[in-house]
């Protein structure tokens, strides 16, 4: 590959939420593009024999199939990065050479961390050229698909995000509007550096903090609970903000 080739990347995951999250994320580096997505391993092998694939993204628990007899069974895979919220699967992923081993919730600097070990591979220059700057920050945005259409929102805009069962509430400056996904995938589309995980049902905005106790955060109209398991790492950050 050239210093101004694409790389050719194909998703595997049965969960679509974690495939969007990862579409997001290779969206937002120019030497990715995203040539495909699959369910299953059946799909990926298939998909593998037909087109040129440079990177692969893999979850490793999957029906049928998993990640780890995926490779064993494709000839000469491209490089690969292995996602899972299971780390007990590290080991014989390694023992595969795959190039580097995701956790869920990813991280988008933890995603491009992993990466640049494919670029560099490849000699190019680090991917850290192509992160956007301070200013493109205060403009980011993500998209979060209601009614069949794709909607852009604002980082900026966001108050608050709801979880309710299958479905998320976010809500923004200019109202609310919901989406069916998991809190989790919303999560770690959002960056940690301006978000927080305050409860399992509710992440909150850190500049849109009104007030808070070590129970309560107020933001606007609305009182997000903080939950149990949160309140340590919810307290430090706030304090320390």
């Amino acid at each position: 590959m050239h210093d101004n080739t694409q790389i050719r990347c194909l998703v595997v995951d049965d969960e679509p939420p974690a495939r969007e999250v990862l579409r997001r994320y290779i969206e937002q580096l120019p030497m990715l593009q995203l040539a495909g997505e699959c369910a299953n391993a059946i799909e990926a092998i298939r998909y593998l024999q037909e087109e040129k694939i440079d990177l692969l993204f893999l979850d490793v628990r999957m029906p049928q199939l998993n990640g780890n007899e995926l490779l064993k069974v494709v000839k000469n895979p491209p490089p690969v990065i292995f996602t899972t919220a299971h780390p007990e699967y590290a080991v014989e992923g390694y023992e595969l050479d795959v190039m580097d081993f995701l956790l869920k919730p990813i991280r988008f600097d933890r995603f491009v961390k992993a990466v640049n070990k494919i670029i560099q591979l490849n000699g190019h220059r680090s991917i850290e050229n192509h992160l956007p700057t301070e200013e493109e920050k205060k403009e980011s945005f993500v998209y979060f698909r209601c009614d069949r259409k794709m909607v852009k929102v604002m980082l900026s805009d966001i108050l608050y995000v709801e979880s309710m069962k299958d479905y998320v509430k976010v809500f923004t400056k200019q109202g609310m509007l919901m989406t069916k996904q998991s809190i989790t995938s919303v999560e770690a589309m959002l960056p940690e550096s301006a978000f927080i995980r305050a409860h399992r049902s509710y992440i909150v905005s850190l500049s849109k903090i009104n007030s808070f106790t070590n129970e309560l955060i107020d933001i606007e109209k609305a009182e997000i609970p903080i939950g149990k398991l949160y309140r340590n790492q919810v307290m430090k950050q706030l304090q320390r903000d």
